[in-house]
């Protein structure tokens, strides 16, 4: 009869071989903010005629990407974000200001009949490509009856380029020729105007050989007007597009080069090289042998969600690869927890042996698991749902990141430590000492909770400065949350902030945020429109030396104010699931505990951003909302020791049992904090501003989500205890053990 170690084992085989093929036979699809190119985002809005339901602006949606293609985009994206919004990806296109003109352009294009010359007091005139005025009858063609247009030159006929039509219903198109050929040769009549958006693009008089009545037959034209090929081109695209069937407002656009995009795929692959070298080194010198295996798991872990990712047909950004990082340092939780408690097992009974206590140890570890990676699933899943961007690939690859640490640990560690455990000295293992820590612990056995006022006294005060901080200084919103447009700009030379901001002024924006390094020059204005930008960049030019356009973004204040209510809403949603869940798994007491110091947590980190002046934008939601998840993490740790030494010891105070909880998880706690500031410390030293901004953000939420556990959520917890008075829960019933004579079985 097979066993379930060799069943683990057949498991374990089949997810790496799968996870090898997966990415043997895949490549990595990496977003705008990797690669360079422009994101763009528009909003449909209602038409007289056509409400902007979401079948309009899947319309709107078709011919946008049939114009993305003639523009000759490789590999663009487009899809429909919500009921209104269409999300465009265009790669190596790095110049907004032509892209949103030519793809979200409304282009209600049509083909009128002359009336006659207009005065310049008639209201219905409209202004030819020559400055004349004209009268224009009802549109005779609409740009629905136009089946292509492709932009044409001839070296023999001279320079220049035209564009040749052709139209669906060629007797519309002879008709309306044939009326206007009736004219005699010079006047206006005798000429068929192109308006495009209500703008008279050109009405070329019919060559004298056009017979009355006769036409020009065969559905064709050209349409000439001494175009460049840019001009040819964008208007064949916007005419073979045809018209949006209802108008777009751009509300957001993103920029970035891509020697940006390369610069941030070598930080973080440095970050994760070296963040990933410091913890196994760490988890190695900690726990030995099982140790380095974890480290091989945690190989395995990286090649499983890195696997899961490109098999989804994920899309890898700066925030989404700092998750993977990230998630790294995260993944050696589920192991460090596994390790602690078989070094208790193995402590309080011997004679059962190595593979014993790493057996009692995954079984015991598998609640505080799985209650600490559903936390951090919750957070992940409203990452992806209220976040927008780049931001959406950091909650996904969380979530996969949780779900591949889960195989990592409870299968692919379990099945390589169960099979050389049993082969080896206590000492070697790294189970059979207790640790340097627990060793420290049990000989000063610390009454902590002796001094549970102090505690919340001193959490009270970080709290108070926090919102000192948040009502003096304010939040920084970046662009992302207040709307405008955000630039930065590369400088051969290095200049100051007060320099760059006097050069700014000078250019006519002396209210906006400006922000300067060694190599570049960060400027963010409300009111910044394309030419300002130039202006801007010219006005720096003097001081900075050679100045280039990197990155731009662009908000509009309607998704700003979105944006900013839907941080609200998602951190809002996670205290509030963090709390029902709780409530659910443990009892209310706790739940409210834990939220309790989960607030202090988010309000120490916010209040140190008002402090520091740091922006307040969505990478920052990420890291809020994965400081949410880690701090309650670590607090159903706390409390499903308290639970277990609380059913265990029921006749002892509730408080000893907080105390002896937070005593008996203070080396977990410890190991796996040191692992997840490994990774973080490698990100503030090799990422860029908005990963060292998130780096930062982490640092303070994981130091302050640690001592909260102890120092607030467990004092609270017993103050709480005083107004619940249900007895403690009563401990599991084991089976009886069966005679094995009374089954009849053969001993």
């Amino acid at each position: 009869m097979f066993r379930a170690p060799f069943w683990r084992a057949v498991a374990a085989c089949a997810v790496i071989a799968i996870s090898l093929v997966a990415v043997f036979s895949s490549s990595p699809r990496l977003g705008l903010d990797l690669r360079g190119g422009t994101q763009l985002v528009f909003e449909t809005k209602d038409a007289p005629t056509v409400k902007a339901d979401a079948a309009a602006t899947d319309r709107a949606l078709n011919v946008l990407r049939q114009r993305a293609d003639a523009l000759g985009v490789v590999d663009p994206t487009l899809v429909r974000s919500g009921e209104k919004r269409i999300i465009v990806e265009l790669p190596g296109v790095l110049d907004p200001s032509q892209a949103a003109e030519v793809i979200g352009r409304t282009a209600q294009l049509a083909f009128h009949p002359v009336l006659g010359a207009a005065g310049a007091g008639d209201k219905d005139a409209v202004r030819d490509e020559g400055g004349g005025l004209l009268k224009l009858g009802p549109a005779a063609i609409t740009g629905d009856g136009v089946s292509d247009a492709v932009e044409q030159s001839d070296p023999q006929q001279g320079p220049g380029w035209w564009v040749s039509l052709d139209f669906r219903d060629a007797s519309a198109w002879q008709r309306l020729t044939g009326e206007a050929a009736c004219q005699p040769a010079g006047d206006p009549k005798r000429r068929v105007a192109i308006v495009l958006d209500k703008e008279v693009i050109s009405s070329p008089p019919l060559d004298p050989s056009i017979a009355c009545r006769t036409g020009i037959p065969g559905g064709s034209a050209q349409i000439t007007g001494s175009f460049t090929h840019e001009e040819a081109r964008d208007l064949a695209v916007l005419i073979k597009g045809g018209a949006l069937p209802v108008p777009l407002d751009l509300v957001e656009q993103r920029t970035v080069g891509p020697t940006l995009g390369a610069a941030a795929i070598q930080a973080s692959a440095e970050a994760a090289i070296t963040g990933v070298a410091l913890t196994a080194v760490f988890i190695v010198a900690m726990y030995r042998l099982v140790g380095l295996l974890s480290v091989i798991a945690l190989a395995c872990y990286g090649l499983i969600s890195y696997a899961a990712l490109v098999a989804m047909g994920a899309t890898f950004t700066l925030p989404g690869l700092a998750g993977f990082v990230l998630a790294i340092g995260m993944a050696i939780d589920a192991n460090v927890l596994v390790f602690e408690r078989a070094r208790e097992e193995y402590q309080q009974a011997p004679g059962r042996g190595l593979r014993g206590a790493l057996d009692r140890g995954f079984k015991n570890a598998w609640s505080a698991i799985a209650d600490s990676n559903v936390t951090t699933l919750i957070a992940a899943g409203l990452l992806f749902w209220l976040a927008s961007g780049p931001v959406k690939g950091f909650g996904v690859t969380l979530a996969v990141g949780v779900l591949a640490s889960l195989i990592s640990a409870l299968l692919i560690t379990r099945v390589l430590t169960q099979a050389v455990i049993g082969r080896v000295g206590p000492r070697l293992s790294g189970l059979g000492s207790p640790g340097t820590v627990r060793t420290w612990l049990t000989s000063r056995n610390p009454q902590l909770m002796r001094h549970l006022r102090l505690w919340l006294a001193i959490a009270g005060v970080l709290a108070a400065v926090a919102v000192g901080g948040l009502a003096i200084r304010g939040l920084n919103f970046g662009v992302e949350f207040t709307g405008g447009r955000l630039v930065e700009f590369a400088t051969s030379k290095p200049i100051s902030a007060e320099a760059a901001g006097q050069a700014v002024a000078r250019a006519g924006f002396p209210t906006a945020v400006v922000q300067a390094g060694d190599d570049g020059v960060t400027v963010r204005a409300a009111r910044l429109g394309i030419e300002e930008v130039t202006r801007i960049e010219q006005a720096l030019e003097g001081s900075a030396g050679e100045v280039s356009k990197r990155r731009e973004e662009f908000i509009g204040p309607s998704l700003g104010e979105e944006l900013r209510r839907n941080a609200l809403i998602a951190l809002g949603v996670a205290v509030a699931m963090q709390l029902l869940y709780l409530a659910v798994r443990f009892r209310w007491t706790f739940g409210a505990a834990a939220v309790t110091a989960l607030l202090v947590d988010v309000t120490v980190v916010a209040g140190m951003f008002a402090w520091l002046s740091k922006p307040i934008d969505g990478v920052f939601l990420a890291a809020m909302l994965t400081i949410v998840g880690y701090s309650v993490n670590d607090k159903v740790v706390v409390f499903d020791r308290v639970r277990e030494l609380w059913t265990a010891r029921r006749r002892e105070p509730f408080a000893a049992a907080v105390n002896g909880a937070i005593l008996q998880t203070m080396p977990r706690t410890v190991n796996t904090g040191l692992g997840a500031l490994f990774i973080l410390v490698a990100l503030m030293v090799f990422g860029g501003d908005s990963l060292r901004d998130f780096a930062i953000a982490l640092v303070a939420g994981i130091v302050t989500g640690t001592l909260s556990s102890g120092f607030v959520a467990g004092p609270v917890a017993i103050v709480l205890s005083r107004f619940d008075r249900r007895p403690p829960p009563e401990p599991a019933r084991r089976p009886a053990a069966r005679d094995p004579r009374s089954s009849g079985a053969v001993v």
